[in-house]
């Protein structure tokens, strides 16, 4: 009987024993099948997670790749435009040869092209350009952002600031730029050029960009046209933003979609058939001066440059100031005075200093032509000079050159 029931008690301890045996590894595949589960939920989610994430990342950089540049250039870039110009020249002569045979048989002229770029400043039509890229064209057209080409008329030209106004015919309302106040702009704020360097806009109707700041302000310069006269460059806006061969006559704008200025001279020393390449010094004509040229163009007011102070000038040099005893090293003095001229009428004489002409001050002889040839016909010009101790202040009334 004992035996009997140590041999039940074993039995029934084993039974026990597998029960809960079973149930532990039924608990534990439950535990781990839930694990699992839960594991497989928690990947779904943050996979779900990591897709938001990246989609909020692209939407940044998307956003972040849109600045005050692009908004700029999608502003402005309709109302800029492509000008393909032919323009009548004489032929130059290289040789004793052919200056013969234009005497004998008359001048040769051959047709030249040309390109540039300018930008439409109203609704009704009217487009900037520069005076040397279609201000002596016998034919000039237009090509809009869209592909459209325009016979252009020429409305008016100075070659003396070097702008030209433009006028095409269309019943489509244009867009168009506005101007800013150029006396505002700030050295080292963003400009943008705009323009059809070495003809590139000829190939899909749309505008090159360039980038890069104002680098200097308030530069003057002039450059000899030959017979034709001089162009003079006032208050000039200097870029780093790329200016090549074909930007004349396209817009500087600022990152508020403003025109500053309009693209003129580069100094490069690459050069190629196809013209000159930027190295990062351009300049362009402060709109303020573009814009006082054009409202005169507009009211078909006639633009009478050619100005005779009967003045002539030499500079001060170390020599000249120890032989005239002047007091001044640097400058420019009056070395001869026509008879009866505006600058004798106005009691100018030899051997005065001259020391500023509108406010200007004359260090150099440059700044003296600058002044004198950017004058109009029956402008009043104020002189302040020097004679001797004594400063004195004359007004002379610019008269045609007859020569």
């Amino acid at each position: 009987m004992h035996t009997t029931n140590k041999i039940l008690i074993n039995f029934f301890a084993f039974f026990a024993l597998v029960i809960v045996f079973t149930g532990c590894n039924a608990s534990a595949d439950e535990s781990r099948s839930n694990k699992k589960n839960t594991s497989q939920i928690y990947t779904n989610s943050d996979s779900y997670n990591n897709d938001i994430q990246f989609s909020k990342i692209q939407n940044e950089i998307s956003n972040s790749r849109r600045n005050a540049i692009t908004n700029t250039v999608a502003k402005c870039s309709p109302a800029i435009v492509g000008i393909n110009i032919t323009e009548v020249q004489e032929v130059r002569y290289n040789s004793h040869f052919d200056e013969m045979f234009s005497l004998l048989f008359g001048k040769r002229q051959q047709e030249v092209k040309g390109l540039g770029s300018g930008f439409i400043i109203s609704s009704d039509g009217y487009i900037l350009t520069n005076h040397h890229v279609a201000g002596n064209a016998t034919k000039v057209v237009v090509t809009l952002t869209n592909g459209e080409k325009y016979d252009a008329q020429i409305i008016g030209a100075d070659m003396v600031s070097d702008v030209c106004l433009l006028k095409i015919s269309t019943n489509k309302k244009l867009p168009y730029l506005k101007f800013a106040n150029s006396n505002d702009v700030i050295v080292g704020e963003w400009a943008i050029a705009f323009g059809n360097p070495f003809g590139l806009f000829n190939i899909n109707s749309k505008p090159s960009i360039t980038v890069g700041v104002v680098s200097n302000k308030d530069i003057n310069f002039f450059q000899n046209n030959g017979r034709a006269g001089y162009s003079v460059y006032k208050n000039m806006l200097q870029t780093d933003a790329a200016i090549s061969s074909g930007n004349s006559g396209g817009p500087l704008i600022n990152s508020l979609g403003e025109v500053i200025g309009m693209n003129t001279v580069i100094f490069s020393t690459a050069t190629s058939r196809s013209g000159a390449g930027s190295i990062g010094i351009g300049f362009a004509i402060p709109i303020n001066r573009v814009k006082s040229i054009v409202d005169m163009l507009k009211d078909g007011k006639k633009i009478e440059r050619n100005a005779n102070t009967g003045i002539e000038i030499n500079e001060i040099t170390p020599e000249i100031s120890r032989y005239f005893k002047f007091d001044k090293d640097n400058g420019v003095y009056v070395e001869r005075i026509y008879r009866s001229s505006p600058a004798e009428k106005a009691g100018i004489e030899p051997g005065d200093i001259i020391l500023k002409i509108n406010g200007a001050e004359i260090n150099h002889s440059d700044d003296f032509f600058i002044a004198i040839a950017d004058a109009f016909v029956g402008d009043k010009l104020a002189f302040e000079i020097l004679r001797g101790s004594k400063t004195s202040k004359h007004t002379i009334k610019v008269e045609k050159n007859k020569y």
